[in-house]
């Protein structure tokens, strides 16, 4: 027991007191901190207050005297107050108990016979409340509106453009960041050196690093001095600063200072062979690219043509039916699951995609296939009939018209691999799909038991049959297969192109040219043929254009197959 006057108080209870008095002591500590950390973020130092009341004289040359002042201060905590006056939206307001403020007006609302105006701070545009803690509204008439005229917009403009740019620098997205160091340096103004130094010792992003360091060298290009102008032009160079090529050429042709001519042209020279390297690497992933979308078209094509027999000439609309399929899963998504649950459509899709045009393939081959297999002449024009009904359902269903298909937030975007070169993540994508596909297919073929009846049938059907292969249903799963592959491929080139009822005609003639051109029967030919073809359209296409490139490509492979009519990869049999 302890003692306090003549009192006896028990220990617990003064161990809570204790407490008690530590707790309401950190509680006032901690709202003393946040109202001097609010405070201090909600006032501006003596002399901008100065110039802010300025705004409300009743000189006209006083306040664009003053909003010319408070803009070339460049700071970003002055941004939501000069948009305002831009925009009208500034009011100076005196309360009834108080003193005159000026505060940011919201859209007025009506209430009886009399509009009233939500308030927002100039500190960052905050809502400001009434003492019940609801937003404050005020009646239009307690207001007075701080005049900006024509001659105030437009002297403040440039100025408020670079506390925009200034502002973004700050942002949480790297991309919006970058393109904020490029705007600024298109601005040329040596003031924002400090602003660019500031922001660039946060900095961690490497591609962010290096739009900060050109920006400060482009405006340290427009320099007077030659001395300075010399060392921007060798640091672009070092850097490859390649939205400094154009400034650069004007320097060598034109700057008075021979020193600043020799740099500016060394700067060009490394950053152009800089340029062609990283030409050299995009145009090789983009033939990449190509060739797995070939490899991806190709492939099912190569089952039902090469081990079948079939001339599918329906084989583009069953991708356009793995496409429909993906738009109709997007379209479940959007409209029955959260919106967070989007960026999973896509993934779905994918299974739905190949079940779909495989179910289509199997109902093909069980009604109209199977009756003609050993007549290469009819299956052509049969299958050439078939894609017609296809094209004109489509379109009864769909419409004419592309649908939008849109590619969810895990692929949109790039990964930066060095600066100038930028992989898409659903091209990167379709590579690994192409990749998993053709893994897929070697072990369905080589390593199961329906691979094993697929390679009997297709060498010998009649010894298969004697042995108890089921051959019909053999054919049916088998071309079953080759469809549904065709309709993955279909939902991987919705991600990268329009889907339309005519999808499939875009795509039909190069995929029989990637399974003639690798040997037919061949999945090792199929995709030795879909890289190579798509490697060189992309290697031809900036000499020659698109469609000639596709030209020349095609006389290739036809003068290539008068010289091996079997392809690549020849099938060995007994009779041959």
């Amino acid at each position: 027991m302890q003692q306090a006057g003549d009192r006896a108080i028990p220990r617990g209870a003064s161990a809570r007191s204790f407490i008690s008095r530590v707790l309401i002591l950190v509680f006032a500590l901690g709202f003393g901190l946040a109202a001097r950390g609010e405070a201090k973020t909600e006032t501006f130092s003596p002399a901008i207050q100065a110039e802010i009341a300025q705004l409300g004289s009743k000189n006209r040359k006083a306040r664009r005297r003053a909003a010319l002042v408070l803009a070339k201060r460049l700071e970003p905590k002055l941004l939501p107050l000069l948009l305002a006056l831009r925009e009208g939206s500034l009011y100076r307001w005196k309360p009834d108990s108080g003193e005159a403020r000026f505060v940011i007006g919201g859209d007025a609302v009506t209430r009886g016979d009399e509009e009233y105006v939500p308030l927002f701070s100039i500190h960052g545009k905050k809502p400001l409340a009434s003492p019940d803690g609801k937003p404050l509204f005020v009646p239009d008439g307690e207001l007075s509106k701080i005049r900006a005229g024509r001659r105030i917009r437009r002297a403040i403009k440039p100025y408020l453009n670079q506390l925009q740019s200034s502002a973004q620098l700050y942002s949480a997205d790297p991309n919006v960041r970058r393109a904020a160091a490029t705007r600024l340096a298109r601005e040329g103004d040596k003031n924002l050196i400090p602003l660019l130094d500031k922001v660039l010792e946060s900095e961690t992003h490497w591609l962010g690093r290096h739009a900060l360091i050109e920006a400060k060298a482009l405006i340290r290009l427009k320099s007077a001095n030659p001395e300075e102008r010399r060392s921007a032009a060798a640091a672009l160079g070092e850097i490859h600063g390649l939205n400094a090529v154009s400034q650069l050429k004007r320097l060598a042709d034109k700057d008075a200072d021979a020193g600043v001519r020799a740099a500016s042209s060394d700067a060009i020279a490394e950053i152009e062979s800089y340029q062609n390297w990283t030409a050299t690497i995009d145009t090789l992933f983009r033939g990449l690219s190509l060739g797995s979308i070939l490899l991806l078209m190709a492939l099912g094509l190569a089952i039902v043509f090469g081990l079948m027999g079939v001339i599918n000439m329906a084989h583009g609309e069953l991708m356009m039916l793995g496409a429909y399929a993906t738009f109709i899963i997007q379209g479940v998504f959007i409209s029955y699951m959260p919106q967070n649950y989007f960026g999973w459509y896509f993934l779905l899709a994918l299974p739905v995609a190949f079940l779909a045009s495989a179910l289509m393939g199997w109902l093909m081959e069980i009604s109209i296939i199977r009756y003609l297999y050993g007549r290469p002449l009819e299956t052509l024009l049969t299958t050439w009939g078939i894609s017609l009904i296809l094209r004109q359902a489509v379109r009864q269903v769909f419409g004419a018209q592309n649908v939008d298909v849109k590619s969810p937030e895990w692929l949109s975007g790039g990964y930066h691999l060095m600066v100038g070169v930028q992989f898409p993540y659903n091209r990167l994508f379709i590579i690994a799909l192409a990749v998993f596909c053709v893994a897929g297919t070697y072990l369905f073929l080589f390593r199961t038991r329906a691979g094993l009846r697929i390679r009997a049938v297709t060498q010998n059907r009649g010894m298969s049959t004697c042995l108890g292969v089921p051959s019909r249903r053999v054919d049916a799963g088998t071309f079953a297969f080759g469809a549904g592959l065709a309709g993955m491929a279909g939902a991987a080139l919705s991600q990268v192109g329009n889907v339309g009822p005519d999808l499939g005609q875009n795509y039909i003639v190069d995929s029989f040219m990637v399974v003639v051109t690798g040997g037919v029967g061949k999945i090792l030919g199929t995709i030795v043929a879909g890289f190579g073809i798509g490697g060189m359209n992309k290697m031809l296409e900036p000499a020659m254009g698109a469609v000639f490139g596709k030209v020349v490509i095609l006389v290739l492979v036809i003068l290539f197959l008068q010289r091996r009519p079997e392809g690549l990869f020849a099938i060995r049999t007994r009779g041959a």
